[in-house]
């Protein structure tokens, strides 16, 4: 399969910043090892540790004064999770939850070798929130972000395999990792190592591909499949898990047969009753249906456009995250103050398509009819426009919406 067939340099997007403190080189990455291998690299081969996107102190700040309420917070111990009962309590005065994070219990739990797994950082923690949009602008695939604190010499999960690819980074203390050969290679959502339990336990007997300390500032690569378990050593380790929750071709054959069956539903042919006295659960009385049916779905899945498809995942995209984050009332106050110089810049992660006057995005669908064309495609090229060139009125209306924001 050639790398244009796989995805992987066709569609890497130029400089990726996010991507290079993570890789050596992003080019040899995506056409050699994206989806196909692990690969472990340590941190005297890459620009900078971590430290600026996570740490220890951030940890406490989260469980302690977030009000942090599940699944935001998930607890491990030996394997197991935890009951969520075990680390939460109701909020107190003034917050009606019963659900809220007890920083108490989890000290309790964590001096006891309990993993702390803290999930969807890239929604809670504003370093990894912006780090993580950099790499979904790299990559063109979703990211979520937990991050897993282990105690010394504790083990947070058995050897098992994720449904996403993952880049590892370890952010503090050590942990030893052992790396295993997929038991079902690039597995779907709903193909989880659950079901395959004792294949993975025959795997993890096995010699490792990879058995190996990382140490602060080294990151993990692990295609979706890839078996794996860590242990923290003599520290507490505290690592960055960025899962790539990616775009492949059983998406499309998804959308694929979706758009036929809505082509082969304007068909009578389809659409006509099965005879009187039929049985459904016969192979014979079925078999002249089937044929005209396959033939119709075959001829419709030709004609489905890639434009069909491309709409469909396109709403889907957009639906898997969030755009960059605004502030209410600053926005409001960019509105109120906005003057023709002002400079003004397309909202990062907007995921923004023209669809005639009309932009559409994660800020839903803005009429631009009354704006300059040219201004348009400026914001959409990723330049910064004054607001005078869209309009004051129009891009009142355009900050108001959170299609734009001061550049």
């Amino acid at each position: 399969m050639t790398t244009t067939e796989q995805g992987g340099v066709a569609g890497l997007r130029t400089g990726h910043p996010a991507l290079r403190r993570l890789v050596v080189d992003p080019v040899g990455f995506a056409a050699d090892t994206w989806g196909r291998a692990p690969l472990l690299t340590r941190a005297a081969d890459l620009p900078a540790r971590f430290d600026d996107l996570f740490g220890e102190s951030a940890v406490d700040e989260l469980v302690s004064t977030h009000g942090l309420r599940t699944p935001f917070l998930r607890v491990a111990k030996d394997g197991t999770t935890l009951n969520t009962r075990a680390f939460t309590s109701g909020g107190g005065v003034g917050a009606g939850i019963a659900d809220q994070v007890d920083d108490t219990r989890l000290t309790s739990l964590f001096a006891d070798g309990a993993t702390l797994v803290l999930q969807a950082l890239h929604r809670t923690w504003p370093a990894v929130v912006s780090f993580s949009q950099a790499l979904v602008a790299d990559l063109g695939h979703p990211v979520q972000v937990n991050a897993y604190v282990t105690p010394p010499q504790s083990r947070g999960f058995d050897d098992h395999y994720d449904v996403h690819d993952v880049f590892v980074l370890q952010i503090s203390g050590a942990k030893h990792w052992r790396i295993h050969a997929p038991v079902h290679e690039a597995p779907l959502r709903d193909q989880p190592w659950t079901d395959r339990r004792d294949a993975v336990r025959v795997e993890a007997e096995r010699e490792p591909l990879i058995d190996a300390v990382l140490e602060p500032g080294d990151v993990l690569y692990l295609p979706r499949g890839t078996l794996h378990a860590a242990t923290a050593l003599g520290d507490v380790s505290t690592h960055l898990t960025f899962g790539v929750h990616t775009w492949h071709r059983h998406h499309v054959a998804e959308e694929l047969v979706t758009a036929a069956l809505a082509v082969v539903a304007d068909d009578p042919d389809v659409r006509t009753s099965l005879p009187l006295g039929v049985d459904v659960a016969e192979a014979g009385d079925l078999e002249a249906h089937a044929e005209l049916v396959r033939d119709r779905l075959l001829s419709a899945l030709r004609s489905v456009p890639v434009e069909t498809l491309a709409a469909a995942l396109g709403a889907r995209d957009d639906a898997s995250g969030r755009p960059e984050p605004v502030g209410p009332l600053a926005q409001l106050r960019t509105a109120q103050g906005l003057h023709d110089t002002t400079p003004l810049r397309l909202r990062e992660q907007l995921g923004a398509r023209l669809d005639g006057t009309t932009l559409t995005g994660r800020a839903g669908a803005v009429d631009v009819s009354a704006v300059d064309p040219g201004a348009v495609a400026a914001l959409l090229d990723g330049q910064a426009v004054p607001a005078g060139s869209l309009g004051l009125d129009a891009a009142r209306r355009l900050v108001s919406a959170g299609v734009v924001v001061p550049a």
